[in-house]
C-alpha cells in the first residue's frame, strides 16, 4: 500500500515540477526622438510665449488626465434618478 501511495505522490508530483517553469518577459524600450536627444546637453531657457497655463492637463501617453476637475466628463442624463442621485437603469432613457 505504501509502495502505491508514493507512486501516486511521485506521479503528481512531476506534474508541479513541469508547471514551475518561469516565463521571459519582454522589456519595451522607449521610442527615442532626435530633438529630444539634441537638446540634452543644451540649458532650457523658459520663454514666455511657450509657456502658457493650459486648461487641459495630459498623461505622458497624450491622453487627458482625469485627476484633475476640467478632464472630468460628466454625463446627463434625462430620466429618474434613484435616491442616491444616480440614474436609474432600469429605464431605456438612462441607458446606453
Amino acid at each position: 500500500m505504501k509502495k502505491i501511495i508514493i507512486a501516486i505522490l511521485i506521479f503528481v508530483g512531476s506534474f508541479s515540477f513541469a508547471n514551475a517553469q518561469t516565463k521571459t518577459t519582454k522589456t519595451h524600450k522607449k521610442a527615442t526622438t532626435t530633438s529630444a536627444t539634441a537638446t540634452k546637453g543644451a540649458p532650457k531657457v523658459k520663454d514666455s510665449k511657450t509657456t502658457s497655463t493650459s486648461t487641459t492637463h495630459v498623461k505622458a501617453d497624450g491622453t487627458a488626465d482625469k485627476r484633475y476637475k476640467e478632464n472630468k466628463t460628466t454625463t446627463t442624463t434625462t430620466g429618474p434618478k434613484k435616491k442616491d442621485g444616480t440614474p436609474d437603469k432600469r429605464y431605456k432613457a438612462n441607458k446606453k
